[in-house]
């Protein structure tokens, strides 16, 4: 594996150089997270790290199942655990809690839904070292319980269903827009701000990209390893992925523009759609296109579907058909709810609060 990395575009930030191994804070976000909470927490105290250079902070968003009991039994049992308790319970003010307690040169993110390899603390450190990024992450992997997220994850492996998103791709490797979670450096949050405590979703690329504009850079390395759970059904999907256009649309009214064009393309393609519809409705010459539109639609969905469905399992072909549809509509709609909203309450443009410097 290529173990260098050339300059990210844009790059102007001069860091002092870090620790071969620093002090390190993870910070798990969590609410009603009893099925995942002790696998996450086993996977952060057993990382091959320096366990004195490790403190893991579980930031509970009032949770009312036996998370809390959980988390308190492995704390009691090993002091590096430590849980705290977020009144906002939204995940991106849940970071910010942990942040502001941590005292590692580097913080780390772990989400409950997911599984982590051994070396993902001392992974993310090489990279950040190695590249002189403000945060590091790797892809997001997705693993499957059941025969719905078998199914998501064939989709979510497919271009046609993440739009080509680089940290989607297990295989990719340098300077990107966004990675799954991260490990930040702790200048990240002095430079560009912490993560915005009204994000509901996107919180994670909305930080991303003001690391990126204030002259950081963001790398996504194939050694970095973490796995985690789609949703298991069509409704949760569809929830996930409205809220999703919601919060990509908060940060374009928040941000004014996007790095890239790939988050409003199932809103453009929505739109698309939906004036067609409408001018066919009102002009009947206008109707061949939108049938033709539809067709191409339909053709390209079943193609896909029918390339996933031979590499993973034919009886996944008829859900991949309805999943690649119910993702574009519900993130399409979600945006346009995101920018009536947004309208409605005149989001903008606003400064970021700032980790104070040491």
């Amino acid at each position: 594996m290529d173990r260098t990395a050339s300059a990210p575009r844009g790059g102007r930030l001069s860091l002092r150089p870090l620790a071969e191994r620093p002090r390190c804070s993870i910070v798990i976000p969590c609410y009603n997270e009893e099925r995942y909470i002790e696998d996450v927490l086993r996977c952060a105290l057993e990382q091959r790290y320096p366990p004195e250079l490790l403190e893991i902070f579980v930031v509970d968003g009032g949770s009312t199942d036996s998370t809390r009991e959980l988390v308190g039994r492995v704390a009691a049992e090993d002091p590096r655990v430590v849980l705290l308790h977020n009144p906002d319970r939204i995940q991106a003010a849940a970071m910010n809690i942990g942040i502001r307690r941590a005292r590692g040169e580097v913080i780390v993110r772990m989400d409950a839904h997911a599984d982590y390899a051994g070396d993902y603390v001392a992974a993310s450190v090489a990279a950040l070292r190695r590249t002189g990024a403000l945060n590091a992450g790797g892809a997001a992997r997705p693993r499957h319980r059941n025969g719905f997220q078998r199914a998501l994850c064939a989709a979510l492996s497919s271009p046609l269903g993440v739009g080509g998103s680089a940290y989607r791709d297990p295989s990719r490797e340098g300077f990107v827009e966004s990675v799954f979670n991260g490990a930040f450096r702790r200048e990240a949050f002095e430079i560009a701000g912490l993560y915005d405590p009204a994000a509901v979703t996107n919180e994670d690329a909305e930080l991303n990209q003001r690391i990126i504009e204030a002259g950081g850079a963001v790398y996504l390395s194939r050694e970095i390893v973490a796995y985690y759970y789609p949703r298991s059904s069509f409704a949760a999907l569809f929830r996930q992925y409205f809220a999703y256009g919601k919060g990509r649309a908060r940060t374009l009214l928040c941000r004014r523009r996007f790095l890239s064009l790939r988050p409003a393309l199932p809103f453009c393609m929505v739109t698309a759609g939906a004036l067609l519809a409408l001018a066919s409705a009102l002009a009947p010459a206008v109707r061949p296109a939108l049938a033709l539109a539809s067709l191409a639609y339909a053709a390209l969905v079943i193609a896909e579907s029918l390339r996933l469905a031979r590499r993973a399992s034919p009886r996944d072909f008829p859900l991949l058909c309805a999943i690649f549809p119910a993702v574009h509509a519900a993130h399409g709609l979600g945006f346009w709810a995101g920018l009536l909203r947004g309208a409605r309450d005149g989001a903008g443009r606003r400064e970021a609060e700032r980790l104070p410097a040491p």
